[in-house]
């Protein structure tokens, strides 16, 4: 049997740091990469078709912690959001389901889990294996693309200025 669900479909994948710390500001970044992706033509980045999608990344910091280096939670995915909504409801409950469990002194397990709309709840889908499990493998069609600095200042003078829903 050969899954054939997205063949001939290009993905695009961003990753960000680990420095977006709520669900509203989640929901921000995607509405403005939503909004960037449009203006450039790059996509109609619909999320109810399925031409963009938000996995968010959970990990609670200690109390009083900051940045990105004093992170130490155990990280759960959350797949496959289609709404901006469906990323701050899912964000802020996963916050508050882990944030019950450490009261409790239970351990995060990490995991993927997904957005149930009907439940208003996060549910556990699968446990991470390590990453050496997911078998990540170079595109071999596609070389590696080396772009000089200056030729990275010379675009960037040549762009026009970027949408922004923060007006």
């Amino acid at each position: 049997m050969v899954d054939l669900n997205r063949a001939g479909v290009p993905l695009m994948e961003l990753v960000t740091e680990p420095d977006i710390e709520s669900a509203a500001e989640a929901r921000k970044f995607c509405q403005e990469l939503q909004l960037m992706l449009r203006y450039l033509n790059i996509s109609d980045a619909d999320m109810e078709k399925g031409y963009m999608r938000c996995e968010a990344n959970i990990s609670l910091a200690p109390a009083g912690a900051k940045g990105a280096k004093r992170l130490s939670g155990t990280k759960v995915e959350v797949k496959n959001l289609n709404s901006f909504k469906a990323v701050e409801r899912s964000i802020d409950y996963e916050i508050k389901r882990q944030e019950k469990a450490l009261t409790r002194g239970e351990k995060v397990v990490a995991e993927t889990r997904g957005w149930s709309e009907g439940k208003q709840a996060t549910v556990s889908q699968r446990s991470k294996e390590e990453a050496s499990d997911y078998r990540y493998f170079p595109e071999p069609d596609i070389p590696p693309i080396f772009i000089d600095q200056a030729n990275v200042e010379k675009l960037r003078r040549q762009l026009p200025e970027c949408p922004s829903n923060s007006a």
